[in-house]
């Protein structure tokens, strides 16, 4: 159950977007292309967006680019998340993650489950935080992407829902960092 107390202010975040992929291009980018625009219909901005190989150093190091960018609050992927010798979004994620947020994962998988039945099985989704940017990985398929966006992202990333949500806990992200951390 999803609320959004209207008293409260709408703080729009700034959301950077990877799609993991050796195949897709700008052109066809669907699922990149669905978050992009639910992000921007949102309320939110659209950072950067990228397409990164299956390949979990050009994702690291993507990812810590946007990490390190403060113009970045948050990083969506799209892929790599399934099981094959290819999907490494997880471990290129595990990578610079500092703390891992375990519901969201197991919150996907439960509501995808309505929807795919056993075959969420083979999702690995997972998000976490890095040095105060939230990181969420997604499966690569458009309903994946509608799926993560729409029964959790939204909600979570609006600073209006209640009883909680990731925007009001922004501010103390970076707590655990020492005095003049960059």
């Amino acid at each position: 159950m999803s609320r959004l107390d209207m008293n409260k202010p709408f703080l729009p975040v700034r959301i950077a977007v990877m799609t993991v992929s050796d195949t897709r291009t700008p052109a066809d980018d669907r699922s990149g292309d669905i978050l992009a625009e639910r992000i921007t219909a949102a309320g939110h901005h659209v950072a950067a967006r990228a397409i990164e190989p299956d390949d979990a150093d050009a994702i690291a190091a993507r990812l810590a680019q946007w990490i390190a960018d403060p113009q970045v609050d948050v990083v969506i992927s799209t892929g790599g998340t399934g099981v094959t010798g290819r999907d490494v979004t997880p471990e290129a994620f595990e990578r610079v993650i500092d703390k891992r947020i375990e519901g969201f994962g197991e919150l996907f998988r439960m509501l995808s489950y309505q929807k795919i039945g056993t075959s969420t099985i083979q999702s690995r989704a997972l998000a976490g935080v890095a040095d105060g940017t939230y990181l969420f990985a997604l499966p690569g398929s458009t309903g994946a992407v509608r799926d993560g966006w729409d029964d959790i992202l939204v909600w979570q990333l609006d600073s209006r829902h209640v009883p909680c949500n990731f925007v009001e806990l922004m501010p103390r992200l970076r707590e655990h960092l020492p005095p003049g951390h960059d």
